[in-house]
């Protein structure tokens, strides 16, 4: 799988004995900012922390471009949304791997999305590697380097840092044009360029939605709810996302999800009842009783038209063994065509297919599932409908190669008429 990737590309582009330029104000931010604005490409990375914040606190920017390196300390410097800015421009490429948390930096800062993303880890889905692999790996299997360790569990807070804590930084940015070199040239052999434009549109999509968007059905353990409960959850979820953005502190420190579901379940308003589920004994949760229960009384009084529905999806026992079958399917396709099994579908998807190929989905007509749509059609979709029809078996042809299953046309299919 890896064979392509035998010769790694030179290093010159790869920025192995350049030196860095460490930006710590906003005068130095927006010198840099002008000379970035006319870079063919962008290669970023960022290190944050999560654990005491509403929202992931932005400590590290680290750039690759134009043959130089850079550290923007996000914590000295007072605003850098005019890096973002530049990163949203048009007319340059920006390369990151597996950039979630610097999609939502940049969507929150600027709220628009970076220019011609390119993210590695993505692309080497499309090519046959592993998914979704880790810098580490990518560099290793690919460019024959090897990533630097010693500072996973570094608080990026805390001021002044260390040489090595910055060596460390840069080396995610280090590599990312070689990457995006090999990899964009691999994808162009294949001829799946394209596909990973489409992945990229979707998936920074599906990010803007989930920022935007009322994610309450996320609560972990609420999806046997009734609508009485879904109503509560969905009130408690809204009351917890205020007030944990108006404290700045995680969500969980507010009111754990396990708690939500549990007052759902119960469904009272009654303060006392509601101190005395197991978990609300805390000093702290005391003192939010009554809009605990504020919450959980407007639920009670909605009327049943406006409470949230239920997702629900009558199956047919069949089902589960015909994902896993289709399963197996998706997995030998996706091997022989180097592809990732993992970025193509899950068993979820499978199943999702399945239902709606039967008549049993959730799916609107208009709405098919992943695997029916796109190049995952093009690729999977005929022979999955091919096998759920009949008109193709899958055989072993030699259990000792690397792709023992073999799709054949079935008898009725290959008999002359």
């Amino acid at each position: 799988m890896w064979s392509h990737f035998s010769a790694p590309p030179p290093l010159s582009e790869c920025f192995a004995n350049v030196s860095h330029e460490h930006i710590t104000s906003d005068e130095q931010l927006s010198r840099y900012c002008e000379e970035l604005a006319e870079a063919d490409s962008i290669a970023l990375d960022t290190e944050f922390v999560s654990e005491d914040t509403y929202h992931p606190q932005l400590c590290l920017i680290q750039v690759a471009s134009g043959g130089r390196l850079a550290v923007i300390d996000a914590i000295a410097v007072s605003d850098v949304t005019p890096f973002w800015e530049v990163v949203v421009r048009p007319g340059h490429r920006t390369i990151m791997h597996a950039g979630r948390g610097e999609l939502e930096f940049c969507l929150r800062a600027v709220g628009r999305r970076p220019a011609n993303l390119f993210d590695v880890q993505m692309a080497a889905g499309l090519v046959g590697c592993e998914y979704p692999a880790g810098y580490a790996t990518l560099l290793g299997k690919i460019l024959g380097e090897k990533a630097s360790k010693g500072e996973t569990r570094t608080d990026w807070r805390r001021r002044p840092l260390s040489d090595r804590q910055i060596e460390y930084a840069l080396d995610d940015v280090r590599y990312l044009h070689p990457l995006y070199e090999t990899l964009s040239r691999r994808l162009a052999e294949l001829g799946r360029a394209g596909w990973l434009e489409d992945e990229l549109a979707a998936w920074q999509e599906s990010v803007e939605e989930s920022l935007n968007g009322e994610r309450w059905r996320r609560v972990s353990g609420s999806s046997g709810l009734d609508r009485r409960g879904l109503a509560i959850v969905r009130e408690l979820w809204r009351w917890r996302e205020t007030t944990a953005e108006g404290r700045n502190c995680p969500r969980r420190r507010v009111l754990r999800d396990d708690l939500i579901v549990e007052l759902a379940r119960r469904k009272t308003a009654d303060e006392k009842r509601i101190g005395a589920v197991r978990g609300m004994q805390r000093r702290d949760l005391h003192s939010i009783l009554p809009q605990l229960s504020q919450c959980i009384e407007r639920a009670l009084a909605m009327p049943e038209e406006k409470r949230p529905g239920r997702l629900r999806s009558k199956h047919s026992p069949q089902l589960p063994v015909l994902g896993q079958f289709l399963s197996a399917a998706l997995n030998c396709i996706c091997r022989q065509a180097e592809l990732a099994p993992a970025l193509v579908g899950n068993p979820s998807d499978v199943r999702d297919f399945v239902a709606y190929r039967t008549g049993q989905g959730k799916h609107h007509p208009d709405e098919p599932p992943q695997l029916a749509t796109g190049w995952r059609a093009e690729l999977v979709g005929k022979t999955l409908d091919d096998l759920l029809a009949g008109k193709t078996a899958i055989h072993i042809s030699d259990p000792a190669s690397e792709h023992p299953l073999v799709f054949k046309p079935t008898d009725a299919e290959s008999r002359p008429e």
